[in-house]
């Protein structure tokens, strides 16, 4: 399983001849200029945790150009069926198949508005059983009892959660949800995009170390093997 970083919390996933992609935000941040070619992102199948246009700005441009499945809640499809996406998957909290797996939406604890203004529905994170590896990604969330529940449902190999503060979960809480969520293999995401989530990289994996587990920060642009 390959993950690539593509800066704040979007990123690359490819598994058994899928691409996933998660929450496109690229071209407006400035962190990615140089990095990140936006025109060069493939992607089968297009998750979205919320609607927030740090999560969502690249969202059309890039499902129309591949053909991807967005899959959001319902609001975020009508948002992105409006601004002229064809091929998407409506969800709500919950679980549904899919040819890739079964798939968890899953509760998170954080606000939803789409670049429009327009209400964006429950933000979420997602949880995959069926993937070569089974993982979770939290999506914009703090720390949240509702987290107990994921390895009730599965046995995780790594999980990706945010850890720049301010908006979601630091990096203390995230390692509570390292706890909570049973997997000591967390790859770190949304830090250093703005000012108010710029975080220390070297204190924050020496916080985990001290844990006994293993943060992972990605380079922006940086492919991974997992």
């Amino acid at each position: 399983m390959k993950f690539t970083f593509y800066g704040h919390a979007c990123f690359g996933i490819e598994t058994a001849g899928k691409k996933f992609l998660f929450d496109p935000f690229i071209t407006p941040n400035e962190l990615t200029k140089g990095k990140v070619d936006v025109n060069a992102v493939e992607a089968d199948y297009i998750f979205v945790s919320h609607g927030h246009g740090d999560h969502v700005a690249d969202l059309v441009s890039i499902a129309k150009r591949t053909g991807a499945t967005v899959i959001g809640t319902y609001e975020v499809i009508e948002w992105a069926k409006k601004n002229g996406v064809e091929n998407v998957h409506p969800l709500n909290l919950g679980a549904k198949q899919f040819d890739f797996g079964k798939l968890h939406f899953t509760p998170a604890a954080h606000s939803s508005s789409m670049p429009d203004g327009s209400y964006g529905g429950n933000p979420g994170g997602f949880l995959f059983h069926d993937t070569d590896k089974k993982f979770y990604y939290s999506g914009d969330t703090c720390l949240s009892m509702e987290m107990q529940l994921i390895p009730r449902y599965s046995a995780l190999d790594f999980a990706i959660l945010p850890v720049g503060g301010n908006f979601t979960m630091d990096v203390d809480d995230a390692i509570i949800a390292s706890d909570f969520i049973k997997c000591n293999k967390i790859i770190g995401v949304h830090f250093d995009t703005f000012g108010y989530i710029k975080i220390d990289h070297e204190a924050a994996k020496d916080s985990f170390r001290t844990a006994g587990k293993e943060l992972i920060l990605p380079e922006i642009g940086e492919t991974i093997e997992l």
